[in-house]
């Protein structure tokens, strides 16, 4: 009786560290969303790994410097984003994030709309949750 009261209850604690991180990372692509829409060079230098590769749906592939860049100058300019059909999957340190990215752009003062798919890579780091890498392709 008592093995199973052990087992049951390592199952429950299990389950818990699992959604807390689920909801961590989902924490850290809310705060990377906004920080797209209100970009505050602080704020996406503590969100951002030093080796992030940013690729977008047209095939460009952006350093962090690179990415960071472009949102502040306003050379990539998101008036609003709409994440769709998420989904988290976590494999000891590192998590995937897909999902649907629906927004709308004005990029270099040119009011544009896009609808991607995007795939985030996170690395769990000393200070939570970290950007590696993001991948988008646009929807057919």
């Amino acid at each position: 009786m008592i093995k199973k009261l052990l087992i049951f209850s390592s199952l429950i604690l299990t389950v818990n560290i699992g959604f807390a991180q689920q909801t961590d990372v989902a924490e850290a692509v809310n705060r990377l969303t906004k920080l797209m829409i209100f970009p505050d060079s602080l704020a996406l230098n503590k969100l951002v790994l030093n080796d992030l590769s940013y690729g977008h749906s047209s095939g460009k592939v952006e350093t962090k410097q690179e990415f960071m860049h472009a949102l502040l100058s306003g050379a990539s300019d998101f008036v609003d984003i709409n994440l769709t059909d998420q989904k988290i999957i976590i494999q000891n340190k590192t998590a995937l994030v897909r999902h649907t990215l629906n927004a709308k752009t004005n990029d270099k003062n040119i009011p544009g709309t896009v609808k991607l798919h995007v795939l985030l890579i996170w690395s769990k780091e000393k200070a939570g949750w970290k950007l590696l890498g993001r991948q988008a392709v646009k929807v057919l």
